[in-house]
């Protein structure tokens, strides 16, 4: 079985590198995009089963782009965990608003992000997706 694509979106390269050597060591083939114009050619080009995007991006934020991936029927079924440096009361129920499947706050837990897309991949594994 080939590994399950992950794309990371995110600005800051600090947390790109620690994501991926994270994800990387579980066995997910760990892509980045580091804003979101040009996520939509990543996602397009990768088909990553699973995004982790970051909410606060330099121009068009994470919650756009997600609306954008979850309306177009090519990209709508890819799970989305939006993770967020800056968790506010509402922003869990804005991102899952938005069409985020998960939400994450930063810094992010690092012994529990893979289990927390290994249990939406599992998930989706278990539903014939």
């Amino acid at each position: 079985m080939s590994a399950q694509v992950v794309l990371v979106v995110d600005d800051n390269p600090t947390n790109l590198k620690l994501i991926a050597y994270l994800l990387q060591a579980k066995g997910y083939d760990v892509r980045t995009a580091v804003d979101a114009e040009s996520a939509p050619e990543a996602v397009r080009l990768m088909r990553p089963r699973l995004i982790l995007m970051d909410l606060q991006l330099p121009g068009m934020d994470g919650l756009e782009l997600t609306r954008q991936l979850k309306r177009s029927p090519d990209t709508r079924d890819i799970i989305i965990i939006a993770v967020t440096a800056y968790a506010m009361r509402g922003d869990e129920q804005s991102a899952r608003a938005a069409g985020c499947d998960d939400y994450m706050a930063k810094p992010i837990d690092t012994r529990a992000l893979p289990s927390v897309i290994a249990r939406h991949l599992d998930a989706e594994r278990r539903s014939g997706s």
